[in-house]
């Protein structure tokens, strides 16, 4: 990618500070003299995992979603919590949403989720060697959720066919199927 100016920022607001992000508008001047304003939800980041079990089948979660009116399936994740490692934070999250613990874990990478009006990134890691924890952490008293096993093979099948699945959760699948290959 070639070396180019970058934008300037001439006025920065803060039009809503969440609980989860915020909302700025940026009044900025692009490099070829254009001004004006771009808005941005700013988020820490999500960690995710992609669960597997010592028989090949995948850990998911489907849960209801509001900002979508309906329950969609997606890998066990969560909200990068202030000085927090992406790490950490998809460990807690696998054993609050699924009730497994990871023993082996990979790193599979990361990614910009929407950057055309969000800075969040995604880490995803391959999570492995699982056992079920007799008594799991209780899950996040804003989430309905359940588990649900997959395959591989399954949950392609459901994407193709159009199944609610979170665009993550298909981000991350490409990136493990060189390691779901050798399951």
């Amino acid at each position: 990618m070639e070396n180019q100016e970058s934008p300037e920022i001439i006025k920065q607001r803060l039009l809503y500070k969440g609980r989860k992000f915020n909302f700025d508008v940026n009044y900025l001047r692009l490099p070829n003299g254009v001004e004006g304003d771009w808005e941005c939800i700013r988020h820490p980041g999500g960690a995710l995992c992609i669960p597997v079990t010592s028989d090949g089948k995948l850990v998911l979660v489907k849960q209801y979603r509001f900002a979508i009116q309906g329950r969609i399936l997606e890998f066990p994740a969560g909200t990068i919590e202030e000085n927090e490692n992406p790490a950490d934070t998809v460990k807690r999250e696998i054993e609050e949403e699924t009730g497994y613990r990871a023993n082996k874990w990979q790193k599979l990478g990361e990614f910009p989720l929407a950057p055309g009006y969000s800075d969040e990134f995604i880490y995803a890691f391959l999570a492995e060697d699982l056992e079920k924890l007799e008594n799991p952490p209780a899950q996040d008293i804003d989430e309905d959720m359940e588990t649900v096993l997959m395959t591989p093979q399954e949950l392609e099948k459901a994407i193709l066919e159009g199944e609610f699945i979170d665009a993550k959760s298909i981000s991350s699948l490409f990136l493990a199927k060189p390691f779901l290959s050798r399951i």
